[in-house]
Protein backbone atom coordinates (compact mmCIF):
# COMPACT_ATOMS: atom_id res chain seq x y z
CA UNK A 1 0.00 0.00 0.00
CA UNK A 2 1.19 3.51 -0.80
CA UNK A 3 0.85 6.38 1.65
CA UNK A 4 -1.09 9.48 0.67
CA UNK A 5 2.05 11.57 0.08
CA UNK A 6 3.40 9.22 -2.58
CA UNK A 7 -0.05 8.93 -4.17
CA UNK A 8 -0.36 12.72 -4.42
CA UNK A 9 3.22 12.98 -5.72
CA UNK A 10 2.44 10.48 -8.49
CA UNK A 11 -0.72 12.39 -9.40
CA UNK A 12 1.26 15.62 -9.63
CA UNK A 13 3.64 13.91 -12.04
CA UNK A 14 0.82 12.51 -14.17
CA UNK A 15 1.42 8.92 -13.05
CA UNK A 16 -2.05 7.38 -12.87
CA UNK A 17 -3.32 3.95 -11.89
CA UNK A 18 -6.40 2.36 -13.48
CA UNK A 19 -7.92 1.77 -10.02
CA UNK A 20 -7.76 3.68 -6.73
CA UNK A 21 -9.52 2.02 -3.82
CA UNK A 22 -9.61 4.47 -0.90
CA UNK A 23 -10.81 3.27 2.51
CA UNK A 24 -11.40 5.47 5.58
CA UNK A 25 -13.02 3.52 8.38
CA UNK A 26 -12.61 6.27 11.00
CA UNK A 27 -10.66 9.07 9.29
CA UNK A 28 -12.05 10.13 5.91
CA UNK A 29 -10.02 13.27 5.21
CA UNK A 30 -7.37 11.57 3.07
CA UNK A 31 -9.99 9.66 1.10
CA UNK A 32 -11.58 12.97 0.07
CA UNK A 33 -8.20 14.62 -0.48
CA UNK A 34 -7.04 12.02 -3.02
CA UNK A 35 -10.41 11.69 -4.76
CA UNK A 36 -10.78 15.47 -5.06
CA UNK A 37 -7.26 15.76 -6.44
CA UNK A 38 -8.10 13.25 -9.19
CA UNK A 39 -11.45 14.92 -9.89
CA UNK A 40 -9.93 18.39 -10.19
CA UNK A 41 -6.64 17.76 -11.99
CA UNK A 42 -6.67 14.75 -14.36
CA UNK A 43 -9.00 16.26 -16.98
CA UNK A 44 -9.40 19.79 -18.28
CA UNK A 45 -12.77 21.48 -17.83
CA UNK A 46 -13.60 20.81 -21.49
CA UNK A 47 -12.68 17.11 -21.19
CA UNK A 48 -14.76 16.58 -18.04
CA UNK A 49 -18.08 17.04 -19.84
CA UNK A 50 -17.71 13.78 -21.77
CA UNK A 51 -15.12 11.87 -19.75
CA UNK A 52 -15.82 12.29 -16.04
CA UNK A 53 -18.60 10.55 -14.12
CA UNK A 54 -19.34 11.01 -10.41
CA UNK A 55 -21.42 8.10 -9.13
CA UNK A 56 -22.92 7.36 -5.72
CA UNK A 57 -22.94 3.87 -4.24
CA UNK A 58 -26.55 4.03 -3.10
CA UNK A 59 -27.72 4.82 -6.64
CA UNK A 60 -25.71 2.32 -8.72
CA UNK A 61 -24.66 -1.33 -8.84
CA UNK A 62 -21.18 -2.78 -9.33
CA UNK A 63 -22.27 -3.66 -12.86
CA UNK A 64 -23.19 -0.02 -13.52
CA UNK A 65 -19.75 1.08 -12.27
CA UNK A 66 -17.93 -1.47 -14.43
CA UNK A 67 -20.02 -0.44 -17.43
CA UNK A 68 -18.96 3.18 -16.94
CA UNK A 69 -15.33 2.18 -16.40
CA UNK A 70 -15.20 0.15 -19.61
CA UNK A 71 -16.17 3.09 -21.81
CA UNK A 72 -13.43 4.70 -23.89
CA UNK A 73 -12.56 8.37 -23.46
CA UNK A 74 -13.77 10.91 -26.05
CA UNK A 75 -11.14 13.35 -27.32
CA UNK A 76 -9.10 12.86 -24.16
CA UNK A 77 -6.39 10.55 -22.89
CA UNK A 78 -8.34 9.36 -19.85
CA UNK A 79 -11.80 8.72 -18.56
CA UNK A 80 -12.39 9.35 -14.83
CA UNK A 81 -15.06 7.47 -12.86
CA UNK A 82 -15.38 8.34 -9.15
CA UNK A 83 -17.68 6.28 -6.92
CA UNK A 84 -18.53 8.18 -3.76
CA UNK A 85 -20.27 6.45 -0.82
CA UNK A 86 -18.87 3.20 -2.20
CA UNK A 87 -19.47 1.52 1.17
CA UNK A 88 -23.05 1.07 -0.07
CA UNK A 89 -21.71 -1.47 -2.58
CA UNK A 90 -19.91 -3.71 -0.10
CA UNK A 91 -22.45 -6.54 -0.27
CA UNK A 92 -21.66 -7.12 -3.94
CA UNK A 93 -18.07 -5.87 -4.05
CA UNK A 94 -16.74 -9.34 -4.97
CA UNK A 95 -18.28 -8.78 -8.42
CA UNK A 96 -15.50 -6.25 -9.02
CA UNK A 97 -12.82 -8.98 -9.00
CA UNK A 98 -12.89 -9.70 -12.75
CA UNK A 99 -12.52 -6.01 -13.58
CA UNK A 100 -9.58 -5.62 -11.16
CA UNK A 101 -7.85 -8.48 -12.99
CA UNK A 102 -8.32 -6.78 -16.37
CA UNK A 103 -9.03 -3.06 -15.92
CA UNK A 104 -9.56 -0.59 -18.73
CA UNK A 105 -6.15 1.11 -18.92
CA UNK A 106 -7.52 4.42 -20.19
CA UNK A 107 -9.94 4.71 -17.24
CA UNK A 108 -9.11 6.01 -13.79
CA UNK A 109 -11.64 4.34 -11.48
CA UNK A 110 -11.83 5.66 -7.93
CA UNK A 111 -13.76 4.08 -5.05
CA UNK A 112 -14.34 6.13 -1.87
CA UNK A 113 -15.26 3.82 1.03
CA UNK A 114 -16.07 5.61 4.28
CA UNK A 115 -16.86 4.39 7.81
CA UNK A 116 -16.41 0.78 6.80
CA UNK A 117 -13.52 -1.67 6.77
CA UNK A 118 -12.76 -4.04 3.91
CA UNK A 119 -12.77 -7.75 4.68
CA UNK A 120 -9.16 -8.86 4.09
CA UNK A 121 -10.30 -12.43 3.40
CA UNK A 122 -12.18 -11.48 0.25
CA UNK A 123 -10.62 -12.26 -3.12
CA UNK A 124 -11.34 -8.72 -4.32
CA UNK A 125 -9.49 -7.19 -1.37
CA UNK A 126 -6.42 -9.30 -2.07
CA UNK A 127 -6.55 -8.38 -5.76
CA UNK A 128 -6.94 -4.67 -5.01
CA UNK A 129 -3.95 -4.70 -2.66
CA UNK A 130 -1.91 -6.54 -5.28
CA UNK A 131 -2.93 -4.88 -8.56
CA UNK A 132 -4.45 -1.48 -7.71
CA UNK A 133 -3.68 1.55 -5.56
CA UNK A 134 -5.24 0.41 -2.31
CA UNK A 135 -5.10 3.08 0.39
CA UNK A 136 -6.47 2.56 3.89
CA UNK A 137 -6.25 5.63 6.09
CA UNK A 138 -5.99 5.57 9.87
CA UNK A 139 -6.70 8.47 12.26
CA UNK A 140 -3.72 10.44 13.48
CA UNK A 141 -3.07 10.52 17.21
CA UNK A 142 -3.38 13.98 18.78
CA UNK A 143 0.40 14.23 19.20
CA UNK A 144 0.88 13.54 15.47
CA UNK A 145 -1.48 16.28 14.30
CA UNK A 146 0.84 19.28 14.94
CA UNK A 147 3.45 17.76 12.62
CA UNK A 148 0.77 17.16 9.99
CA UNK A 149 -0.34 20.79 10.31
CA UNK A 150 3.26 21.96 9.87
CA UNK A 151 3.82 19.74 6.81
CA UNK A 152 0.51 20.78 5.24
CA UNK A 153 1.30 24.47 5.63
CA UNK A 154 4.89 24.00 4.47
CA UNK A 155 3.63 22.48 1.22
CA UNK A 156 1.68 25.71 0.62
CA UNK A 157 4.60 28.00 1.51
CA UNK A 158 3.71 28.77 5.14
CA UNK A 159 5.16 27.89 8.52
CA UNK A 160 3.56 27.77 11.96
CA UNK A 161 4.71 28.29 15.54
CA UNK A 162 4.45 25.17 17.76
CA UNK A 163 2.08 26.88 20.18
CA UNK A 164 -0.21 27.90 17.31
CA UNK A 165 -0.40 24.25 16.19
CA UNK A 166 -1.26 23.14 19.71
CA UNK A 167 -4.03 25.72 19.89
CA UNK A 168 -5.62 24.29 16.75
CA UNK A 169 -5.37 20.72 18.06
CA UNK A 170 -6.85 21.66 21.42
CA UNK A 171 -9.76 23.50 19.80
CA UNK A 172 -10.48 21.08 16.92
CA UNK A 173 -9.01 17.78 18.17
CA UNK A 174 -7.71 15.40 15.50
CA UNK A 175 -10.51 16.16 13.03
CA UNK A 176 -8.30 16.79 10.00
CA UNK A 177 -11.16 18.00 7.81
CA UNK A 178 -12.04 20.79 10.24
CA UNK A 179 -8.39 21.73 10.74
CA UNK A 180 -7.79 21.81 6.98
CA UNK A 181 -10.76 24.15 6.47
CA UNK A 182 -9.40 26.52 9.11
CA UNK A 183 -5.95 26.42 7.52
CA UNK A 184 -7.51 27.25 4.15
CA UNK A 185 -9.25 30.28 5.72
CA UNK A 186 -5.92 31.46 7.12
CA UNK A 187 -4.23 31.13 3.74
CA UNK A 188 -6.89 33.32 2.13
CA UNK A 189 -6.07 36.25 4.42
CA UNK A 190 -2.37 35.76 5.23
CA UNK A 191 0.38 36.29 2.63
CA UNK A 192 2.47 33.30 1.53
CA UNK A 193 5.75 32.80 3.45
CA UNK A 194 4.11 34.09 6.64
CA UNK A 195 4.78 32.29 9.92
CA UNK A 196 1.43 31.62 11.57
CA UNK A 197 1.57 32.72 15.20
CA UNK A 198 -0.82 32.32 18.15
CA UNK A 199 -1.82 35.96 17.60
CA UNK A 200 -2.88 35.21 14.00
CA UNK A 201 -4.83 32.14 15.17
CA UNK A 202 -6.63 34.24 17.77
CA UNK A 203 -7.35 37.08 15.34
CA UNK A 204 -8.58 34.95 12.43
CA UNK A 205 -10.05 31.81 14.02
CA UNK A 206 -11.12 33.10 17.41
CA UNK A 207 -9.12 30.76 19.63
CA UNK A 208 -7.68 32.57 22.64
CA UNK A 209 -3.88 32.53 22.77
CA UNK A 210 -3.87 33.21 26.52
CA UNK A 211 -6.81 31.19 27.82
CA UNK A 212 -6.47 27.59 26.68
CA UNK A 213 -5.47 24.21 28.11
CA UNK A 214 -1.89 24.62 26.96
CA UNK A 215 -1.54 27.83 29.01
CA UNK A 216 -3.36 26.22 31.95
CA UNK A 217 -0.90 23.32 31.99
CA UNK A 218 1.97 25.80 31.82
CA UNK A 219 0.59 27.94 34.67
CA UNK A 220 -0.04 24.90 36.88
CA UNK A 221 3.39 23.52 36.01
CA UNK A 222 5.15 26.61 37.37
CA UNK A 223 2.52 27.09 40.12
CA UNK A 224 1.37 30.49 38.82
CA UNK A 225 -1.89 30.46 40.76
CA UNK A 226 -3.11 33.86 39.56
CA UNK A 227 -2.78 32.95 35.88
CA UNK A 228 -4.26 29.50 36.45
CA UNK A 229 -7.30 30.96 38.24
CA UNK A 230 -7.85 33.44 35.38
CA UNK A 231 -7.82 30.62 32.84
CA UNK A 232 -10.14 28.44 34.93
CA UNK A 233 -12.60 31.35 35.28
CA UNK A 234 -12.50 31.84 31.51
CA UNK A 235 -13.21 28.14 30.99
CA UNK A 236 -16.17 28.33 33.38
CA UNK A 237 -17.63 31.21 31.32
CA UNK A 238 -17.03 29.39 28.02
CA UNK A 239 -18.00 25.74 28.72
CA UNK A 240 -18.94 25.07 25.09
CA UNK A 241 -15.37 25.55 23.85
CA UNK A 242 -13.72 24.33 27.06
CA UNK A 243 -15.76 21.37 28.37
CA UNK A 244 -14.60 19.93 31.67
CA UNK A 245 -13.96 16.38 30.33
CA UNK A 246 -11.52 17.79 27.76
CA UNK A 247 -9.72 19.91 30.37
CA UNK A 248 -9.46 16.93 32.73
CA UNK A 249 -8.07 14.75 29.94
CA UNK A 250 -5.48 17.40 29.04
CA UNK A 251 -4.35 17.82 32.65
CA UNK A 252 -4.17 14.06 33.13
CA UNK A 253 -2.02 13.78 29.99
CA UNK A 254 0.26 16.58 31.21
CA UNK A 255 0.97 14.96 34.58
CA UNK A 256 1.36 11.50 33.05
CA UNK A 257 4.00 12.93 30.72
CA UNK A 258 5.59 14.70 33.68
CA UNK A 259 5.92 11.35 35.46
CA UNK A 260 7.57 9.91 32.36
CA UNK A 261 9.88 12.94 32.18
CA UNK A 262 11.00 12.29 35.77
CA UNK A 263 11.85 8.70 34.82
CA UNK A 264 13.95 9.66 31.78
CA UNK A 265 17.68 9.10 32.03
CA UNK A 266 18.36 11.40 29.11
CA UNK A 267 16.42 14.64 29.61
CA UNK A 268 17.99 16.49 26.68
CA UNK A 269 15.52 18.37 24.51
CA UNK A 270 15.57 16.00 21.54
CA UNK A 271 15.49 12.77 23.57
CA UNK A 272 12.77 14.01 25.91
CA UNK A 273 10.72 15.26 22.97
CA UNK A 274 10.85 11.84 21.32
CA UNK A 275 10.10 9.95 24.53
CA UNK A 276 7.15 12.14 25.51
CA UNK A 277 5.73 12.53 21.99
CA UNK A 278 5.75 16.34 22.13
CA UNK A 279 7.40 19.10 20.14
CA UNK A 280 10.93 19.99 21.37
CA UNK A 281 9.49 23.46 21.95
CA UNK A 282 7.41 22.16 24.89
CA UNK A 283 10.10 20.14 26.69
CA UNK A 284 11.06 23.16 28.76
CA UNK A 285 7.55 23.21 30.28
CA UNK A 286 8.09 19.70 31.66
CA UNK A 287 11.54 20.67 32.87
CA UNK A 288 10.11 23.62 34.83
CA UNK A 289 7.18 21.56 36.15
CA UNK A 290 9.54 18.81 37.33
CA UNK A 291 11.11 21.36 39.68
CA UNK A 292 7.72 22.06 41.27
CA UNK A 293 6.28 18.53 41.25
CA UNK A 294 8.29 15.52 42.35
CA UNK A 295 7.35 12.05 41.12
CA UNK A 296 5.28 11.63 44.29
CA UNK A 297 3.54 14.99 43.78
CA UNK A 298 2.89 14.14 40.12
CA UNK A 299 1.26 10.85 41.12
CA UNK A 300 -0.85 12.66 43.71
CA UNK A 301 -1.89 15.18 41.05
CA UNK A 302 -3.11 12.38 38.79
CA UNK A 303 -5.13 10.94 41.69
CA UNK A 304 -6.71 14.36 42.31
CA UNK A 305 -7.57 14.74 38.64
CA UNK A 306 -9.24 11.32 38.58
CA UNK A 307 -11.19 12.24 41.70
CA UNK A 308 -12.55 15.36 39.97
CA UNK A 309 -13.34 13.30 36.89
CA UNK A 310 -15.49 10.96 39.01
CA UNK A 311 -17.22 13.91 40.71
CA UNK A 312 -18.00 15.43 37.31
CA UNK A 313 -19.85 12.19 36.54
CA UNK A 314 -21.91 12.42 39.74
CA UNK A 315 -19.89 10.10 41.96
CA UNK A 316 -19.81 11.44 45.55
CA UNK A 317 -20.89 14.87 44.35
CA UNK A 318 -24.24 16.57 43.92
CA UNK A 319 -24.85 19.40 41.48
CA UNK A 320 -21.36 20.90 41.62
CA UNK A 321 -20.69 23.06 38.57
CA UNK A 322 -17.82 22.31 36.22
CA UNK A 323 -16.23 25.64 37.08
CA UNK A 324 -16.34 24.94 40.82
CA UNK A 325 -14.90 21.44 40.33
CA UNK A 326 -12.02 22.87 38.33
CA UNK A 327 -11.36 25.61 40.91
CA UNK A 328 -11.38 23.00 43.67
CA UNK A 329 -8.87 20.91 41.71
CA UNK A 330 -6.67 23.94 41.16
CA UNK A 331 -6.48 24.71 44.88
CA UNK A 332 -5.46 21.13 45.68
CA UNK A 333 -2.83 21.01 42.90
CA UNK A 334 -1.25 24.26 44.05
CA UNK A 335 -0.68 23.08 47.64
Amino acid sequence: MKDFKSILADLDQGKFSPIYFLVGEKETFFVDLIANKIEQTVLSEEEKAFNQSILYGKDVSIEDVIGQAKQYPMMAEHRVVIVREAQELMKTIESLSSYVEQPQQSTILVFCVKYKKMDGRLKVTKLLKKDAIYFETKPLYDNQVPQWISETLSASGYSIAPKASEMLVEFLGNNLSLIYKELEKLQYVIPRSTKITPELIEENIGISKDFNSFELNKAIGIKDEVKAQQIVSYFAQNPKHHPLPLTIATLNSFFNKLLRYHALKDKSQYSASKALGVSPYFVKDYSFAAQKYSMKKSSQAIALIREVDMKSKGVKANQISSGDLLKELLVKLMR
